[in-house]
């Protein structure tokens, strides 16, 4: 049941990474797909974002309740010797950096949205050339 488990969790975070690339690419400000607005555009790659750190919370559950599964198995006292039993794989340490990875990805991307008070202004390039500023 575990693995099944593991399996169905692994399935979901590969389709919110999938739903989380498609809407994050749709959020960027340099596509022009979906709405000219910045601030729209931000909040679909907040919910680029949020689709990451689901997909990422997926993946530590699944791998963290294998993980869990296997030292339980290896510390129970049982007729099969110990160097017949299963250990940690490398598998294990690549999905937790996966999913850290990914959380840390998704929670940049809500980092994204912007301020409220920010949200009316508009970023405009000096009138100077940058070599005629003064030095003090």
């Amino acid at each position: 049941v575990h693995i099944q488990t593991s399996r169905a969790l692994m399935v979901i975070s590969l389709l919110l990474g999938f739903f989380g690339i498609i809407v994050s690419v749709v959020g960027m400000k340099c596509t022009k797909v979906g709405e000219e607005d910045p601030v729209t555009k931000s909040r679909i790659a907040v919910a680029g974002g949020v689709l990451f750190v689901l997909s990422g919370l997926c993946t530590l559950a699944a791998v963290s309740l294998y993980a869990a599964r296997v030292a339980r198995e290896f510390f129970k006292p049982s007729s099969v010797p110990i160097n017949a039993r299963y250990e940690f794989g490398s598998a294990l340490f690549v999905g937790w950096g996966a999913a850290s990875l990914t959380m840390l990805g998704g929670s940049l991307l809500c980092c994204s949205c912007p301020a409220e008070e920010r949200r009316g202004q508009q970023y405009y390039r000096q009138s100077q050339p940058s070599t005629a500023r003064e030095y003090v």
